[in-house]
């Protein structure tokens, strides 16, 4: 970033990826700058998860105050110089504060949009200029490589130019039938729209924290939680909704793992291969980086010293044969059983604050993955699609405590129930409303069941290259679909004859794999059609980087990218692996 010159550089979104962002712009030293964020609310710091778009009073983070970067101030000190009516909205007292604890979403926003104004004074003191534009919805962008220069465009006000832009627009959740069949939800936000009076079956698809959203709302306008004077939670269904059922259904018919002690509350940032180590990989691996050797360094010899009987068992286990070990262990036992006798052993991981190993090593796998996931081979990352990623979303899901009592409290109401779908399960919209869900039970029968209501809870997708939002980039070829080349064309030429859609050929006779999202390099800039990096433009915005950024890690994610960017723009990046 040039000193001489003053640099106009804009973040565009002011949710959590665009605070840290402007965290580390003012830091950097360089005060030569004038910075501007849209942000398309009326607000800044709580992004889509935080805010009522994303959250009601009932939901809660699923990290607490010592899990998160600094930003100015940690939640502990922030507590005690907030705002009075914000400590009495959410019940929380400075004096009895536990920085262990999950706190309600709502809040926590509350504090990410404080963070941003302390920022922003900030700035004022050490003289950087920056301009806030809320409700300004950014419609497109156009780069101008010959000028340097890119254009925001913003509704209803025109555009801008500036030097650099980056883009942290956050979750995206499409609609497809949603609004269009009644009683069909595309996903559970904002929420307030799952606030019905039901007197049926709900179908659920999902069983993530996405799932546990959308069943914490739901319950609440269906039925009433209680507390004895033991801590124990029970449900009773109002009487005008005596035939309301939450029904979630899961590839594996499993629930996610709970929120346990974390020996390393980073979740191990500093253990991750080195780029020398990646390098030599590439080289002798024709090109590509192996998911074997990740998973060896990254995972496996992780366990050599903190936990030398679980490596023992797992040191000559190849990825395919772990991940079926441990899924197999899981789906042998009923599972809200299992959902019950890992809640025993959370309470005592945090009891004795004695970790999980292999639970934190695999939050530390799926961190890692990010990095050298543009470079694998085809072969390599459906592999990690359709193998390794099915066992890491459910275990490091860390359903919080809280939740896990509301869904035994359900389930022991029967209200709440969960069934496996398999990999072939199919959702179609309801000729009458709601969905169909089709899918064979465990003998193989087809199973049709028609839901008058269905919320769809997978998660955040990752969107494809279609449905990049600003065209502008996409008509000038500013951006170009990312994907992986198959390392044996014989596998590629076998995927394309299976009629996999996402397998292409291109003018070099070579096989690819059509991956989510946009490409993106190492310092998070976009790539043009011609392979060319864009100097002017990076993307943060994980639904459209999701082919080459896989895992959705919130605020470490947040985190990391900022950090990475900010050395790409002062000048100290790391070179390219390849």
């Amino acid at each position: 970033m040039s000193q001489n010159l003053m640099q106009r550089i804009a973040i565009l979104g002011g949710g959590p990826a665009g605070l840290f962002m402007y965290k580390r712009l003012l830091e950097s030293g360089n005060t030569n700058v004038e910075i501007q964020i849209f942000e398309r609310k009326s607000y800044l710091g709580a992004g889509m998860p935080y805010s009522i778009e994303g959250a009601n009073s009932e939901h809660i983070t699923n990290v607490s105050d010592n899990e998160i970067p600094v930003l100015f101030s940690s939640i502990e000190d922030w507590v005690k110089t907030a705002p009075e009516e914000i400590l009495n909205l959410f019940g929380i007292d400075p004096l009895n504060f536990n920085e262990y604890k999950v706190l309600p979403r709502l809040f926590f926003g509350k504090y990410l949009s404080a963070q941003f104004e302390l920022l922003r004074q900030q700035a004022e003191k050490i003289g950087i200029r920056t301009i806030v534009n809320l409700n300004s919805e950014v419609t497109d962008i156009i780069d101008h490589p010959s000028r340097g220069k890119v254009d925001v465009f913003i509704a209803d006000t025109g555009k801008q130019s500036f030097d650099t832009i980056i883009i942290c627009t956050g979750h995206n959740w499409p609609k497809k039938y949603e609004g269009k069949v009644s009683g069909y939800y595309d996903s559970p936000y904002p929420p307030k729209k799952l606030a019905l009076q039901l007197n049926h079956p709900v179908g659920i698809k999902g069983s993530s924290l996405t799932a546990i959203d959308a069943i914490r709302t739901m319950a609440r306008f269906n039925g009433e939680f209680e507390t004895d004077n033991n801590g124990r939670v029970s449900y009773v269904l109002n009487s005008d909704s005596p035939e309301f059922r939450l029904v979630m259904h899961s590839r594996n018919g499993l629930l996610p793992a709970i929120r346990f002690h974390l020996e390393d509350s980073h979740l191990g940032k500093e253990v991750l291969i080195s780029r020398q180590e990646m390098r030599n990989n590439i080289q002798h691996n024709g090109g590509f980086i192996s998911l074997d050797y990740i998973f060896e360094k990254n995972f496996k010899q992780l366990f050599r010293e903190k936990a030398p009987a679980f490596y023992a068992k797992v040191k000559d286990m190849a990825l395919e044969e772990f991940v079926d070990t441990m899924m197999g262990m899981r789906e042998e036992i009923e599972p809200f059983t299992l959902f019950r006798k890992e809640y025993v052993e959370a309470e005592q991981s945090i009891e004795r604050e004695e970790s999980i190993y292999w639970k934190e090593m695999l939050a530390i796998l799926s961190y890692a993955m990010n990095y050298p996931a543009k470079y694998l081979s085809a072969e390599d990352m459906q592999r990690l699609q359709n193998v390794l990623m099915p066992l890491i979303s459910i275990v490091i899901a860390f359903v919080p405590q809280s939740s896990c009592k509301e869904l035994f409290a359900l389930h022991d109401a029967g209200v709440l129930s969960i069934v496996a779908v398999g990999n072939e399960s199919e959702v179609s919209p309801g000729e009458t409303g709601g969905a169909v869900y089709l899918y064979k039970d465990e003998s193989g029968n087809d199973i049709s069941i028609h839901f008058q209501t269905f919320v769809d809870c997978v998660g955040q997708p990752h969107l494809s290259f279609q449905d990049f939002p600003f065209k502008g980039l996409v008509n000038a070829g500013a951006v170009s679909p990312a994907m992986l080349q198959f390392q044996s064309e014989d596998a590629g030429r076998a995927e394309q004859d299976k009629g996999n859609e996402m397998v292409i050929k291109d003018n070099n006779e070579k096989y690819h794999l059509i991956v989510p999202g946009v490409t993106i390099n190492d310092n998070f800039q976009i790539i043009d059609r011609y392979g060319k990096t864009n100097e002017r433009i990076y993307i943060m915005a994980v639904p459209y980087i999701g082919g080459f950024n896989p895992d959705y890690s919130g605020i470490d994610f947040c985190e990391a990218a900022s950090e990475t960017i900010m050395k790409s723009l002062s000048g100290n990046e790391a070179p390219e692996l390849v």
